[in-house]
């Protein structure tokens, strides 16, 4: 039976993991915390607990309260929140990171999912096509944090045997939940802004393009790498996933299809020195032979989506 916790559960991801976790495994058996309170759908789904994950004892004691034997670990600090506070970034994703890992050797017998990013490129890494193994020299306190997680799962793995699971998520699109500070996040700002009042301002250059994901593809990712044999998992830093790249413009044109009167304007900020170190096209052929991944979503069928979606929850007054 699996006994699972998700740290970060308020979070764009948790907030939708936890409900797939839980519809799978049985809500009583899937732990959401956060150090903030959640949405009422995981308070009336299954158990929640407020938890610092900078809190070593406190992670302790609710893995020995539910028995739990997988971690999907999410809590952290993004990209543009963690530029203007690296040490805060530091504190949450590497500490974090380390208890949760420590926490796990300690106990024996747990999975660990910890996800990744391409903000782990710096210039150096090549931009198209990013192969898995290349220069990692991030540019940003996120980026760095991810680097210094890469390396610690895979020390936990041929150290202690710690069975822990990684990917490196795109830019990642939603169409319940609002983004949480990351370079990204434009993305599905521009579909909230195109419904509600038909004009964005983006804070890229309209050219700019990166690896995206949709929410759907990015929780099934979690879930199969984590269900997968262990034989299957060759590489114990962090997969490179993939699934789409586009532009703020492309998008922009995508949306003028379903929204024509749509516009957008561009102000880039300090976030564009992020993008522009990040790549423009990832290759995720191992993650596809070894474990079989395979997105579903492309630009086109996404864009369908998010606004099929989102104009209902417009129409219903829940936007």
């Amino acid at each position: 039976m699996k006994r699972v916790l998700v740290t970060g559960a308020a979070g764009q991801i948790g907030s939708e993991l936890t409900l797939e976790l839980r519809k799978r495994y049985c809500g009583d058996n899937v732990i959401a915390t956060d150090i903030r309170k959640p949405s009422e759908d995981l308070l009336n789904t299954g158990p929640f607990e407020l938890l610092d994950v900078t809190d070593k004892n406190a992670i302790e004691k609710i893995v020995v309260k539910y028995d739990i034997n997988v971690i999907y670990h999410l809590a952290a600090i993004l990209s543009a929140v963690g530029e203007r506070n690296p040490q805060l970034a530091w504190n949450v994703n590497v500490n974090g990171l380390y208890n949760v890992l420590e926490v796990a050797r300690e106990h024996g017998g747990i999975q660990v999912f910890w996800p990744s990013s391409i903000a782990v490129f710096g210039p150096e890494a090549p931009r198209i096509n990013t192969p898995q193994n290349t220069i990692l020299i991030p540019r940003t306190m996120y980026g760095i944090t991810k680097v210094t997680g890469e390396l610690l799962c895979n020390y936990y793995h041929l150290k202690y045997g710690v069975d822990v699971r990684s990917v490196r998520y795109p830019g990642i699109i939603s169409s319940k939940t609002l983004p949480g500070g990351g370079t990204t996040d434009y993305a599905v700002e521009m579909f909230y802004e195109a419904i509600k009042h038909k004009h964005y301002t983006c804070y890229l250059k309209p050219d700019t393009t990166l690896p995206m994901m949709y929410m759907p593809d990015c929780i099934n990712a979690a879930i199969t790498i984590m269900e997968a044999e262990p034989s299957k998992i060759k590489c114990r830093t962090s997969y490179n996933l993939a699934a789409m790249s586009f532009s703020p413009a492309e998008l922009a044109a995508e949306i003028k299809k379903y929204i024509p009167e749509f516009t957008c304007e561009y102000k880039p900020d300090f976030r564009q020195n992020i993008a522009d170190t990040w790549p423009k096209t990832i290759d995720d052929s191992e993650a596809r032979k070894d474990w079989g991944w395979q997105p579903k979503y492309d630009l086109t069928s996404m864009t369908k989506d998010m606004i099929e979606k989102l104009t209902k929850r417009f129409m219903e007054g829940r936007l």
